[in-house]
């Protein structure tokens, strides 16, 4: 994840009313807006890498199952039954 610190720049965003009401709700009194935006997204946004990161290593495993699978059927044909499965 890049380095998501430094120099601030203003924006603008349009809100509905509601979701403002809400911002300030959240924020609590007195807190900055701008503040509480970017704690937020900062969350989402180490969320979003965390989640593909996940999804990247379910799909290595994914594409390696088979392979692996068929690897210890190889195994398992070769060893001798347990006493009691005879």
């Amino acid at each position: 994840m890049e380095y998501l610190g430094g120099m601030k720049q203003k924006t603008s965003v349009t809100l509905s009313a509601e979701v403002l009401s809400e911002l300030d709700r959240l924020a609590g009194p007195g807190a900055s807006r701008s503040a509480y935006i970017e704690r937020v997204l900062r969350r989402h946004i180490r969320r979003r890498a965390a989640d593909a990161r996940h999804d990247n290593d379910l799909a290595a495993l994914n594409r390696a199952a088979a392979r692996l699978n068929a690897e210890m059927d190889d195994v398992l044909a070769f060893q001798a039954p347990w006493p009691a499965d005879k």
